[in-house]
């Protein structure tokens, strides 16, 4: 298990997850959203290969739409 910080809170995650993983359990896969790691945005391209280390910060933006 590794410890990471989720829109700051902390969360335990199996080793070896990747964002997409993360996503997938969160139930986000296919919304719009961005992905920020460790202060650098993360491309939707590059959500299943970046696997996440122990103590990660990582902030979720879903976008919301509206008018």
């Amino acid at each position: 298990m590794l410890q990471i910080t989720l829109n700051g809170d902390r969360r335990s995650l199996a080793s070896g997850s990747s964002v997409l993983n993360l996503l997938e359990e969160l139930e986000l896969v296919g919304k719009r959203l961005a992905v920020e790691r460790n202060g650098e945005i993360v491309p939707k391209g590059l959500h299943a290969s970046t696997v996440l280390a122990e103590g990660d910060a990582l902030e979720i933006v879903v976008a919301v739409g509206g008018g």
